[in-house]
């Protein structure tokens, strides 16, 4: 019996941030496995970034 994982990322917060990286009309044209895994790996670095930021008292990005 295989166990589904839960997203770690909403599609919503990967497309958002996929139009701010400018891959946005890729991923609509061609999904998201011709995305390259540097295209990819900003995409998690932003997401991380945006959530270091919303962390309460965060000395580094106040």
């Amino acid at each position: 019996m295989t166990r589904r994982r839960r997203p770690v990322m909403s599609e919503d917060l990967k497309l958002e941030i996929a139009e701010d990286l400018g891959v946005l009309d890729l991923v609509r044209r061609e999904g998201w496995g011709s995305v390259t895994s540097r295209q990819c790996g900003n995409i998690v670095r932003k997401a991380i970034e945006r959530a270091e930021q919303s962390l309460p008292n965060n000395k580094n990005h106040q």
